[in-house]
């Protein structure tokens, strides 16, 4: 309790704490005040990411950059997950799938890109384990590949296309799910020693850092706090995109994708900042490839049990199409090692094009 009373009194920005509760009480008392509840949880978000970002930081001074920033990534992708899940129960098939491509392509893009422009701009030159980075995006490759896949052959027009389409999906998604549990049990049980971070980074501030077990309790409790406050902006946002002149296709893909990966984001660009690229690039990589590679499939498994109908991971090709291309530019980047802060401008750009574009996209197109 003194650690978090210090951090109170020391970092303003937990002031808006006082947000958080503010949303649920003018959901209660006002439920057709969407502009309000829009901006009330942005400003809510704020300080719970921060809060996120101090505690993983503590569980990663202890842990490893490796561990970090797959429990960041793990706690954070719970937001997408409870959003999508309430989505799914519902039937919006189009909302759940446009959530986890505009996921992975914000995380992969816009995250990390911004995490290593940050850095960039603090030194130099940073390196980073690239073995960690290979690992991450091979497995988003193969989760493109796996999105890529039923979203060709199931588009062809024949007789029982849907059936089949569905059954691949089925059988696609156990094998992203193995293929996830195995790429955890290689980094963090077999081959372990290949991970270690390649800069050890700033030395933490023993006295801020916070014990393990309060970290880790504070990371649960602020986790479900941004999951629930998350809720009430996805009901309110496309009220507000209308007063505000976004359409549906950029909501989906760049506004909820940002604000769902807020806490991620922040303990991201604060790591990079701290030269501690490894972690920064666990929290972004590791949290796309979890999407795709764990999020996605849970989701098309349990709407066999929960959904209207079935949901299936055919997606139209814009989407597909982001996803590929944002695979690809983390590949390309991320295979030396080192970066600079141009690197981070490079994938911001890439991030930029495809932000412009849906933001530009007549609402018609859906997509």
């Amino acid at each position: 309790m003194n650690a978090l009373m210090r951090e109170l009194r020391e970092n303003r920005m937990l002031w808006l704490l006082v947000a958080v509760p503010a949303v649920f009480i003018v959901e209660r008392v006002a439920e057709g005040a969407h502009i309000a509840l829009f901006l009330l949880s942005v400003f809510a978000i704020i300080p719970l990411a921060a809060l996120l970002s101090r505690a993983t930081e503590s569980v990663a001074a202890k842990t490893g950059d490796a561990v970090g920033g797959l429990l960041n990534a793990t706690l954070g992708n719970l937001t997408e997950l409870v959003i999508a899940l309430t989505a799914l129960r519902a039937g919006m098939f189009d909302l759940v799938k446009a959530s986890i491509a505009g996921a992975i392509m914000t995380n992969s893009l816009f995250m990390l890109g911004m995490a290593l422009l940050l850095g960039g701009l603090r030194y130099h030159v940073q390196e980073y384990n690239r073995v960690t980075a290979r690992l991450q995006s091979g497995m988003l490759f193969l989760a493109a590949i796996a999105l890529l896949i039923p979203s060709v052959i199931g588009g062809a027009d024949r007789p029982g296309s849907e059936a089949f389409t569905l059954q691949l999906s089925i059988g696609l998604s156990v094998l992203l799910l193995a293929a996830y549990a195995l790429g955890m049990l290689f980094s963090l049980r077999t081959h372990k020693e290949l991970f270690v971070s390649a800069a050890h980074g700033e030395p933490e501030d023993e006295e801020h850092l916070w014990p393990v077990h309060v970290a880790v309790v504070l990371l649960v409790v602020v986790t479900v706090c941004v999951a629930l406050v998350s809720e009430v902006f996805v009901e309110s946002v496309q009220y507000a995109a209308a007063a505000f002149g976004m359409t549906p296709a950029f909501v989906g893909f760049i506004i909820v994708s940002i604000v769902g990966a807020a806490a991620e984001m922040m303990a991201a660009f604060t790591a990079a900042r701290k030269n501690r690229l490894d972690l920064s690039v666990g929290i972004a990589l590791g949290s796309s490839s979890q999407i795709a590679l764990f999020v996605a499939p849970v989701l098309v498994l349990l709407s066999l049990l929960i959904a209207p109908t079935p949901m299936d991971l055919q997606f139209w090709p814009g989407a597909v199409g982001a996803v590929l291309i944002s695979t690809l530019a983390v590949i390309f980047v991320t295979n030396g090692g080192r970066s600079t802060w141009y690197v981070g401008v490079l994938l911001l750009v890439v991030y930029a094009t495809f932000a412009l574009t849906l933001y530009l996209m007549p609402p018609a197109t859906g997509s």
